[in-house]
C-alpha cells in the first residue's frame, strides 16, 4: 500500500500541462480546492469531475497511475462515507437496531467521498507535473510580497518541497523496514490495536534514525555547494508565462464561470 501513495512525486513526461508555469498550477491548484468547497450540490461533481478528467487527458498521466494514489485514503474515503450515510438525519430508507439509513445521509456520503476523492486526485496532480525545483522556485515567488512582514519565503518554499520530495523516498524506506522486521518474525497485521501499536516502535525508531541521517547528509550536501540560502540567489531557469498558462487561464475561468452558473440554476 505504500507504493501507492503518489503525492510528491513527479511524473517526468512531456506534456502541456508539464510546460505550465509552476506559479500558475499552484494558484489553479488553490483555485481547484475551493470551488470543490463551494460547490455545495452534487449535481454539480459530474463537471468538476470532467474538468479534471480533461486535465489529466491534457497531462498524459495514465488514470491507473492517478487512481492508484487513492488506495491509501480508501479506509479514510470509506470512514466518511459510513459516518456520512449512518448519522444524517432525513427520511429513512432502511432501519435495523440503533442504525438509520436516510436518503440525505446517502446523498451526503457520496458527496462526501467525492469531494475526499477529487481533492486528493487535484492536489497530487500538481506535484506529478511539477518539478521539485519548479516547485520550490514557484512557491517562492508567490511568497515574496510577505517578506516584508519578515517571512522566510525562500526557505519556507525550500522545506516545503522537501518534505513533498522526501515523502516517497520515506515510504519507500518504511517499505525495506517493514520487510527487513516481517523477515525476522515481527507481525504488524495481527492481535490488539494496542499490540499492533507496539508492533510499530521496531520500525519507528529505524525510519527516525534514517530521516536524521538522511537530513544530515542533505546538508552537509548543501553546504559542500556553497549553498547559502535565498539572498542573491541566481536560477539557471528564470519562470515565465506561456501561451500554456493563458490557455490554462481561459479553461479554468470557464470551469469557474460553468461552476457558478449551474449552481444558481440548480
Amino acid at each position: 500500500m505504500l507504493r501507492d501513495i503518489t503525492i510528491g512525486q513527479y511524473f517526468p513526461i512531456k506534456s502541456y500541462v508539464h510546460k505550465m508555469d509552476p506559479r500558475f498550477k499552484i494558484i489553479a491548484s488553490f483555485i481547484f480546492i475551493f470551488s470543490l468547497f463551494m460547490v455545495k450540490n452534487i449535481k454539480i461533481y459530474p463537471l468538476v469531475i470532467l474538468f479534471l478528467g480533461l486535465t489529466i487527458i491534457v497531462s498524459k498521466i495514465p488514470f491507473s497511475y492517478i487512481l492508484k494514489g487513492l488506495k491509501p485514503i480508501v479506509l479514510i474515503i470509506l470512514f466518511a462515507f459510513f459516518i456520512n450515510i449512518f448519522l444524517t438525519p432525513g427520511r429513512i430508507i432502511y432501519k435495523f437496531w440503533i442504525f438509520k439509513i436516510t436518503y440525505e445521509g446517502v446523498i451526503q456520503a457520496v458527496f462526501m467521498s467525492s469531494r475526499l476523492m477529487l481533492l486528493i486526485v487535484g492536489t497530487t496532480l500538481l506535484t506529478l507535473t511539477t518539478s521539485p525545483i519548479e516547485l520550490t522556485d514557484g512557491i517562492e515567488i508567490l511568497l515574496n510580497p510577505f517578506k516584508k512582514i519578515g517571512l522566510p519565503a525562500h526557505e519556507l518554499a525550500m522545506m516545503m518541497t522537501i518534505a513533498l520530495r522526501f515523502i516517497p523516498t520515506l515510504l519507500e524506506e518504511t517499505d525495506k523496514i517493514m520487510k527487513a522486521q516481517m523477515a525476522r518474525g515481527a507481525d504488524f497485521e495481527s492481535g490488539s490495536l494496542i499490540k499492533r501499536a507496539k508492533s510499530l516502535i521496531p520500525l519507528l525508531v529505524p525510519l527516525f534514525i534514517g530521516a536524521f541521517r538522511r537530513a544530515d547528509e542533505l546538508a552537509m550536501a548543501m553546504e559542500a555547494r556553497c549553498y547559502r540560502g535565498g539572498e542573491n540567489r541566481t536560477r539557471l531557469k528564470i519562470l515565465k508565462y506561456s501561451s500554456n498558462d493563458l490557455v490554462g487561464g481561459i479553461s479554468i475561468s470557464i470551469y469557474l464561470a460553468i461552476i457558478f452558473i449551474v449552481g444558481r440554476i440548480l
